[in-house]
């Protein structure tokens, strides 16, 4: 630049001579103009000689000169300034958005001009103090997959943390597990209108962010929930995370599976969301979460709902995966603040974290029910028990645990395995009154029996969270509860449900609803699919699991209830029928990943040279029970028989008679070693 400037020097006072000769030459032309014909001017001025024409040639290649060097400095510099803003935005993007909201937004420099260059590329280097960068929100790690499965959905990132600089408490860290709290709701600014709505930050909700972006990958969508965390798995705060051997356990929420590999309770790292209020403008779309706010009003005909905090969103198409809030006994309820204060409803993440520090400092834990929940948590604490001299009583009105899924025999075998796990199991057991004396509390049953504890559990089923139905006008399920949608899960046109709080028309088994892990992610996922223009109806008939620790677990599919008739049929277990073994040969702990929606092919095979095994009544170690509604098969369980649910999601579909159901268990190999 210098350079062209010192010529420029040299060649002006000449330009300007030329230009002056120009200017005389016009005005003698115009002069002479009324006694020349028009077109000698024209002829005199391009060749006629010594007129001037060698400075106007001069003068012309300066001009030309002048114009290619400008166009080269304008280009340069152009392309110059383009870099460096480029290098600004990736800069200012690649911050954590908890940085961008808790300080003042680092102003961006104007355009610099070519003499200030090198000066401005030092302002933009990075601040030695900034927070570790996430991948940009802008452009978030969201790229659609090539099924919209949650094999691949729940997996958390394979890649380590990084590890947090000094002030990283005004970040999230790079890491799967959120610090406790989670990202601070208060400071996240609520876009005013989202084309995807998500009531709900469970797992139905994530599968249908998921199966959304998959089917439409530049959707934006916003997940509102009230929780402090984003979606996370809730099977491991019954299970794995009672058996880890971190004494941090509580603040990493990370656990080992039973076959030994780690993993997070969380779907996905916080940089997998975008921040909330660059959804809007978010050029690829993605996937925002707002923790911390509860929808306390939907108006349906106006497409919108309200916060708690009065904020009013508006939306194309909404999602409710409200799922449901924790029963409680009413003789609780009515017992006084004392006595809730020393009763834990386990449902979330502090549920989870108030339980374990309670068993670590208390000498009694009772839990009441023997449901799914309550003898999880049973078997869970009872591990406990000899380490932290705990004692651990589980009540509940049936005759055994499970005694309103298991037939009667095998719900008495159950019952004994939980008490091998050092647990105090009082059946038939009726709470007539809780009152708290001398910092006990004191449960009286109505046989007259009383039992002494320091803490509750109460385990007792779920309700499903129907809240919105009354502002928005939906209909609930009179018998099943929750809200009543057609087989596409959808309320209104532009509303859908999935989740626990859905109550749906399953076309094979009528109306339903289920509260297990496995029908939140298939219902969310076919929900995310029809909100995007698929129209599928439900026919994917999801499982469920249960675990009492390692050693003994069950699938189940269908309707499995005690009062149906059943037929089970059983074999001797090996050392390779256990959930321990099943999740070292699948390589996964949430089993409803790895078995899959195909089913059973040609298994007629399977049926030839298998042997008859006489079954004994103190020998249930391994088997498969039908469960009959007119004969026809309803329900499955497979106890401690695993990765076998194609072909039990095959046989309900089928819907036929079976004249020997010995015959139909064989289907399952259970009598192969």
């Amino acid at each position: 630049m210098l350079k062209c400037r010192t010529v420029w020097k040299k060649l002006a006072p000449l330009a300007r001579a030329s230009s002056t000769v120009c200017r005389q030459n016009v005005r003698r032309t115009g002069l002479t103009s009324s006694r020349i014909p028009a077109c000698v001017p024209v002829a005199h001025m391009s060749t006629g000689p010594a007129g001037g024409g060698r400075e106007n040639q001069l003068y012309i290649l300066l001009v030309g000169a002048a114009c290619v060097g400008g166009a080269i400095y304008t280009y340069r510099t152009v392309k110059g300034d383009s870099q460096r803003y480029q290098d600004r935005i990736e800069e200012i993007s690649s911050r954590s958005y908890k940085r961008a909201t808790a300080e003042p937004a680092t102003p961006i420099q104007s355009e610099p001009s070519a003499v200030d260059a090198t000066e401005t590329e030092v302002i933009l280097e990075p601040e030695p103090e900034a927070a570790p960068s996430l991948e940009p929100e802008a452009a978030p790690s969201l790229e659609p997959e090539a099924a919209p499965s949650l094999e691949s959905e729940a997996a958390p990132s394979p890649e380590e943390p990084s590890p947090p600089a000094p002030d990283a408490e005004v970040a999230v860290p790079e890491t799967t597990e959120l610090p406790p709290g989670g990202p601070a709701p208060d400071s996240l600014k609520v876009p005013s209108h989202t084309p995807y709505l998500l009531i709900g930050g469970g797992t139905a909700s994530f599968a249908a962010a998921r199966s959304i972006r998959a089917r439409d990958p530049g959707a934006k969508v916003l997940i509102v929930t009230d929780e402090s965390d984003p979606p996370y798995m809730r099977p491991p705060l019954s299970k794995e995370l009672w058996f880890s051997d971190d004494p941090s356990v509580t603040e990493t929420l990370r656990f080992k599976q039973w076959n030994g590999k780690e993993r997070s309770i969380y779907f996905q790292p916080p940089s997998f969301y975008i921040n909330a209020e660059e959804l809007n403008g978010a050029e690829n779309g993605g996937v925002a979460v707002l923790t911390g706010k509860k929808v306390v009003h939907m108006d349906v005909r106006g497409n919108k709902i309200k916060l708690d905090d009065d904020t009013e969103i508006s939306y194309d198409k909404c999602l409710i995966a409200t799922g449901g809030v924790p029963r409680n006994l009413q003789v609780i309820e009515r017992a006084g603040e004392e006595v809730m204060k020393k009763t834990t409803l386990f449902r979330k993440i502090e549920d989870f974290k108030s339980l374990d520090k309670v068993s670590r400092n208390v000498k009694s834990i009772t839990i009441i029910g023997g449901g799914f929940l309550g003898s999880e948590l049973a078997c869970a604490l009872g591990r406990r028990s000899t380490e932290y001299d705990l004692e651990v009583v589980q009540m509940f009105p049936e005759k055994g645990n499970m005694g309103k899924v298991l037939p009667e025999y095998l719900s008495n075998w159950t019952t004994e395995k939980v008490k091998s796990e050092g647990v105090k199991v009082i059946s038939e057991a009726l709470v007539k009154s809780v009152v708290c004396k001398d910092d006990k509390l004191e449960i009286k049953l109505k046989d007259g029996r009383l039992v002494k504890t320091d803490h509750i559990v109460a385990a007792v089923g779920l309700e499903p969270n129907v809240d919105l139905a009354k502002s928005a006008g939906l209909e609930v399920d009179s018998d099943f509860g929750g809200f009543r949608v057609n087989a596409e899960l959808q309320a209104r046109s532009n509303i859908w449900v999935a989740g626990d709080a859905a109550c749906f028309y399953d076309i094979r088994l009528g109306r339903r609803r289920v509260e297990h892990h496995d029908h939140a992610v298939v219902s969310g996922r076919l929900a995310g699919e029809n909100m995007t223009g698929a129209n599928k109806p439900y026919w994917h008939q999801s499982m469920f699991w249960s675990d009492l620790g390692p050693d003994v677990g069950y699938e189940a599919i269908g309707i499995v209830d005690s009062s149906l008739p059943t037929v089970g049929v059983f074999a001797k277990a090996t050392a390779k029928d256990t959930p321990k073994a099943a999740t070292e040969k699948s390589g996964t702990g949430i089993r409803s990943e790895s078995e899959t929606e195909d089913t059973a092919t040609s298994p007629v095979a399977s049926l030839t040279l298998a042997p008859t095994v006489e079954q004994h009544q103190d020998e249930y170690g391994k088997g498969v029970i039908f469960y009959l509604r007119d004969k026809v098969v309803v329900g499955i369980i497979l106890w401690n028989v695993f990765n076998r649910m194609p072909i039990a999601r095959k046989i309900i579909k089928d819907g036929e008679e079976h004249a020997d159901l010995n015959e139909v268990a064989k289907l399952f190999n259970i009598h192969d070693d």
